[in-house]
């Protein structure tokens, strides 16, 4: 015996058009009636299909709106209604609702209105009610109706209704998709309604667009929405299993077309996210070479070319199979200079029609067009897993300028001097802690993270650069406890430190560099970066 279960009546209610005239021809090809409201109605009506109005077929009238045309028992009570249990099919008849076996609902754009910077009234007006309560019933009732929320599962569906109807795995599928979609829709909405933009405390902002709602950043209990952009080969290792998800909120790796190359991997993709954060941090035409998410040599100049010139030669050894990120228009001389070497991902905001020419060569390097760059004084959340739960936290959007310095040390640093700590102090805050960048000239000269000692930070940035340190300014992403770390940096030829400051030992540190005669300013502001 088959399991197929056929489909007589058919509701369709959709806000994205897509496929939908092919899918109503099908059918009503098929002998299937047709309800369905609205716009959708009159798409299908103008194609030729035949529709039966959901106003005509319940007896009551579209009203408020349109904010109440399915909630009524015959619609609900046609999808809800269980086909196995006489008692639930006598009082169908009793009431004349008739089953529905098929819902095709996709909702109302709230998530893409609230992109575009809409105002609060029109946000509110796309938070779709009777979608979701559609949709619902028909995935709770999913032994006998069939519930599609995506154009991307016509086909599957249309397959299904010509070998005779759904199966049952099949249905339990598409309810664990509408499932899925109402959770991600409802989650949206939720964190649309907990964001503030300029409130009580300006430094919550979790989007430039969004208007202040509750003015709550860290609700009772938090709502996670994403849209599947693309299954990856695995994880971090060949052993793990991984996917890509979007939000839409940020300009970035999960903005960006992928112009070129084979897929990008679970590594790629964190490494060009960390890559096109730090370089959208120069007003100037600026490169940031990343290998494992940590910035290996950065550096801005008049143009993209220089720029690039400069950074290679920051640290030649390690850009070699890294991420390249560029906040300017990728023209052809730079471009040729940067595949000139093996590298993975080129990420930009746009790129010239000749360098794309000249990349195309390059079969295996992938080029990422972002559309625009992230904004770093821009606030938002970020999240991390830990066993049973996640830890959140705002964006780390803080931000130094020159008036926010504090001269702490007898000499004062010179102009240039200045230009070179803010520099290296925003690229600190890239690396992984503990974080120690010198720079010189508007290039990293050596940058040491990610150990458990600061002087060990320090002794690595020095051994990376070499003769290169000599002269350049250092940043520190915290405080120095003790006055050895400053004593390294003395002993490499630095001439100005910047850091945060607050150390028990400020004083030792502050005496250390007086002696030695170099300059240097507290931020009042740490940048850990684990």
């Amino acid at each position: 015996m088959s399991d197929k279960t056929p489909i007589r009546r058919a509701l369709v209610s959709v806000s994205d058009k897509t496929g939908l005239v092919d899918l109503g021809r099908i059918l009503a090809a098929h002998g299937i009636e047709i309800l369905s409201t609205g716009g959708s109605a009159r798409t299908l009506r103008d194609a030729g299909v035949p529709v039966v109005e959901v106003a005509d077929y319940t007896g009551v009238p579209e009203m408020l709106d349109g904010r109440v045309k399915t909630l009524v028992p015959k619609i609900h009570g046609g999808l809800l209604g269980r086909r196995d249990l006489p008692d639930h099919l006598a009082q169908m008849a009793a009431q004349d609702i008739p089953p529905i076996d098929l819902l095709v609902c996709n909702l109302y754009p709230f998530e893409q209105t609230v992109a575009k910077g809409a105002e609060f009234a029109e946000c509110v007006e796309n938070i779709d009610i009777g979608g979701p309560a559609m949709i619902r019933s028909a995935a709770k009732n999913h032994d006998a109706v069939a519930v599609i929320t995506d154009p991307a599962q016509y086909g599957d569906l249309i397959a299904a209704i010509e070998d005779g109807g759904t199966t049952l795995k099949q249905r339990r599928h598409y309810a664990a998709a509408a499932y899925t979609r109402t959770a991600t829709y409802d989650a949206a909405i939720a964190t649309w309604f907990t964001a503030t933009n300029g409130g009580a405390d300006p430094d919550l902002r979790v989007t430039e667009t969004v208007p202040p709602q509750t003015g709550e950043m860290f609700p009772a209990r938090l709502a996670i929405a994403g849209l599947k952009h693309q299954a990856l080969r695995y994880g971090e290792n060949p052993h793990q299993v991984a996917a890509f998800y979007t939000t839409g909120e940020r300009p970035g790796v999960a903005s960006a077309r992928q112009l070129q190359g084979k897929e990008l991997s679970y590594i790629n993709i964190l490494d060009a996210d960390a890559a096109y954060e730090c370089v959208a941090e120069f007003d100037r035409p600026a490169v940031v070479i990343v290998k494992h998410a940590t910035p290996c040599g950065v550096a801005v100049g008049d143009d993209l070319a220089s720029a690039w010139d400069a950074a290679f030669a920051a640290d030649p050894v390690s850009p070699f199979g890294g991420i390249i990120a560029v906040n300017r228009v990728l023209d052809a001389e730079a471009a040729e200079k940067i595949s000139s070497i093996f590298i993975e991902v080129i990420i930009a905001p746009a790129a010239e029609p000749d360098a794309i020419a000249l990349l195309a060569r390059k079969k295996n390097l992938r080029l990422l067009i972002a559309g625009g760059l992230p904004d770093p004084g821009a606030g938002g959340l970020g999240f991390r897993s830990v066993a049973g739960g996640y830890l959140v936290q705002t964006r780390d959007n803080g931000m130094v300028a020159r008036d926010d310095l504090k001269i702490v040390t007898r000499r004062a640093p010179t102009e240039a001097e200045l230009t070179d700590l803010l520099f290296a102090f925003r690229v600190c805050k890239h690396v992984k802690s503990n974080a120690i960048v010198y720079a010189k000239d508007g290039v990293t000269t050596g940058i040491g993270g990610g150990q458990t000692s600061r002087v060990d930070s320090s002794r690595i940035a020095v051994l990376k650069g070499g003769d290169r340190i000599a002269g350049s300014v250092l940043a520190s992403d915290a405080f120095f406890p003790f006055a050895d770390g400053v004593q390294a940096a003395i002993e490499a030829g630095v001439t100005a430190i910047i850091q945060p400051g607050g150390s028990m030992r400020d004083a030792e540190v502050i005496a250390a560099a007086d002696e030695a005669g170099l300059a240097m300013v507290f931020t009042g502001m740490r940048h850990f970066r684990h």
